[in-house]
């Protein structure tokens, strides 16, 4: 596999740092700074999206910087229309919980790519759908001590403990991660920045 060097990832996520790095690709890592307020009106989608773009257009504008491709992306919660963010402390965190138990809800991801070179970006979302199994109080309680929600929209995360709650899902499990691995990476080699698999024969 070959790949530019100019990679730059717009996040301090270290999930969507991984799911990128499994692949081989490399890549800076650049947090942005970009705010990430709910505009009135704006639908779960926009949301996501806007900050995807706005997250990669930030760090892109930072001149010291150097890279061609960067990399915005915004994961959420959605609980019927209610968006749930990352938990304030743990009693949000339980409140949180308690409402997915034995529900189903999306993992909505926004993702951009912004091309410093051509001043252009794409755009898009993914949604996953998520089933989980009904919690005890002592399993939200259990799972809330061991302190994996508290930085997780949702107040969970699929790839850790989190597991245990999920009866099952339809769609991209990376999306449910942070990261729509499969169309990013696919928008990367459309976009020149990646090649997968080049030198095999």
């Amino acid at each position: 596999m070959s790949t530019d060097p100019s990679i730059v990832l717009a996040s301090a996520s270290p999930r969507r740092r991984d799911l990128l790095a499994q692949l081989g690709i490399r890549f800076a890592v650049v947090p942005s700074n970009a705010c990430e307020k709910h505009i009135p009106g704006e639908n779960p989608q926009q949301f996501v999206v806007r900050l995807s773009v706005e997250k990669a257009r930030e760090v892109a504008s930072r001149s010291e910087l150097p890279g061609r491709w960067f990399i915005g992306s915004d994961t959420i919660v959605l609980r019927d229309d209610t968006i749930l963010g990352k938990p304030l402390d743990a009693a949000d965190a339980a409140a949180m919980l308690r409402s997915l138990s034995g529900r189903t809800h999306y993992v909505l991801s926004g993702y951009a790519i912004y091309d410093r070179e051509q001043d252009a970006t794409v755009s898009g979302a993914v949604s996953t759908e998520v089933r989980f199994k009904e919690l005890t109080e002592r399993e939200i309680a259990g799972y809330i001590a061991t302190g994996e929600p508290m930085d997780k929209a949702g107040s969970y995360a699929i790839q850790g403990i989190g597991a245990f709650m999920v009866l099952g899902i339809s769609g991209s499990y990376t999306n449910v991660v942070g990261l729509p691995l499969c169309v990013v990476v696919d928008e990367l080699e459309r976009l020149g920045a990646v090649r997968l698999f080049e030198d095999s024969p």
